[in-house]
C-alpha cells in the first residue's frame, strides 16, 4: 500500500528554519554575477563550472612516442611507410606497413580522426604483406572510392603474421603456449602503435579488420576475441579451424583461439564472410560457419561469381569489401 503524504501543518520552529534557509538562498541568487567567497578568501566555482559535464571528444590525437617510419614504396595514392614495432605487452618485434589516405595530410582535416583498417595477407606472411604490393592495390582503389564518396578514407595498417617462413611454425595470429605472443602483438601492441602515431576515431567504432585466406582466419579470430578493440571484420575466402602443428599438446588453447568455436560466444561484432563461387569446397565451408553466429554477432555472406582462391580474384573483391566496411564502421570524425 502506498504511503500517504502527511498534511499536518509545519511547526513554528520548522517554518522559521525554512524561512531562514530560503532567505539565505535568496541573498546568493540576488547577485548572479558575483562570486561567493570561500572561507579562505578564494573564489568558489560557479554552478556552471561545477555541474556542466565536459564535452565528449570524438578524436584521439597521437599520444607518442613517434615511430621511425621509412618509405617502403610509392603508390599512385601516396607512399606506403614501414617500421618495426616491438610490442611492450607481447615482446614481439615485427614489420608493419602503414598507408595514410590523401585526406589525412590535407590541412582541412588537421583536427580530424580517421578510421583504421588492419589488413592480413594470405600465406605465411613472414617478412611481407601482400596488401603492400601492386597485386592488391587497395590503397589506390580506396583513395578513388573515397573521392567518389563510396568508401571512408581509412588508415591502412599491414603487419606481418609470422616470424618464420616455415609453415610448420605458423603462429595463426595467436598466443600459442611456448611461442612468441603474436596474438597480443596484433590485438594490443599494434593498435597502441597506431594510436601513438596517428589521429584516430576514439573508441572501437572506427576499427576494422580484413584478410584473405590465412589472413581471413586472423581477421575473424581477432575480431571475435577482441570486440572491445574491433567492431567489424571481413574474412575473404577463409578457414576457421586452427591447424598449426604448434598447437600439439595444447588443444584447450587451440579451441580458445578457434573462430569455429568463437563464433558461438556472442561477441558484439559484425562480419562479412566471402567465398569464391567457383570453389565448391570453400562455399560449403564458409556457409557452414556463417550459419553459426550467436547474437549479437552478425555475419553476412557474399559469394563472388566465378571466384577462385587466387590473389587476382581477391583483388576484385576490394570494392565490395570497402563498401561494406564503410557501412559498418564510423567514418572520419572531428570535435
Amino acid at each position: 500500500m502506498p504511503l500517504k503524504r502527511s498534511r499536518t501543518a509545519l511547526s513554528a520552529v520548522s517554518v522559521l528554519a525554512l524561512a531562514l534557509g530560503l532567505a539565505a538562498c535568496g541573498s546568493e541568487a540576488a547577485s548572479p554575477g558575483s562570486d561567493r567567497q570561500a572561507a579562505d578568501g578564494a573564489k568558489a566555482p560557479s554552478a556552471a563550472q561545477s555541474s556542466t559535464p565536459p564535452k565528449p571528444t570524438k578524436v584521439l590525437m597521437p599520444t607518442g612516442p613517434a615511430a621511425d617510419l621509412k618509405k617502403a614504396r610509392d603508390t599512385a595514392a601516396g607512399p606506403i611507410m614501414m617500421t618495426t614495432v616491438t610490442g611492450p605487452k607481447s615482446g614481439v618485434s615485427g614489420k608493419v606497413w602503414v598507408w595514410l589516405p590523401p585526406e589525412y595530410n590535407d590541412p582541412k582535416y588537421a583536427k580530424t580522426g580517421f578510421p583504421v583498417l588492419t589488413l592480413y595477407a594470405g600465406g605465411q606472411s613472414a617478412g611481407y604483406n601482400t596488401w603492400t604490393d601492386n597485386q592488391l592495390p587497395i590503397e589506390e582503389i580506396g583513395a578513388d572510392m573515397s573521392k567518389q564518396g563510396k568508401a571512408h578514407p581509412f588508415i591502412m595498417v599491414m603487419p606481418v603474421q609470422n616470424l618464420d617462413s616455415n609453415e610448420a611454425k605458423a603462429l595463426e595470429c595467436s598466443d600459442i603456449p611456448g611461442q612468441p605472443k603474436i596474438g597480443t602483438w596484433m590485438a594490443q601492441d599494434i593498435p597502441d602503435f597506431v594510436r601513438a602515431n596517428f589521429r584516430t576515431v576514439k573508441g572501437r567504432d572506427g576499427w576494422g579488420l580484413m584478410g584473405a585466406s590465412t589472413g581471413a582466419f586472423c581477421s575473424a579470430k581477432l575480431a571475435l576475441q577482441h570486440p572491445d578493440v574491433f567492431k567489424a571484420a571481413v574474412p575473404i575466402d577463409g578457414y576457421f579451424n586452427p591447424d598449426s602443428p604448434l598447437w600439439k599438446g595444447h588443444d584447450a588453447e587451440r579451441l580458445a583461439n578457434s573462430p569455429d568455436e568463437l563464433i558461438g560466444k556472442g561477441a558484439d561484432v559484425r562480419m562479412l564472410a566471402t567465398a569464391g563461387g567457383a570453389n565448391a569446397y570453400e562455399i560449403k565451408l564458409v556457409k557452414k560457419w556463417v550459419a553459426k553466429p550467436v547474437a549479437p554477432t552478425t555475419v553476412e555472406y557474399y559469394e563472388q561469381p566465378g571466384g577462385k582462391h587466387l590473389t587476382s580474384d581477391f583483388k576484385k573483391m576490394i570494392p565490395v569489401t570497402l563498401e561494406w566496411l564503410t557501412k559498418n564502421l564510423a567514418g572520419p570524425e572531428a570535435d
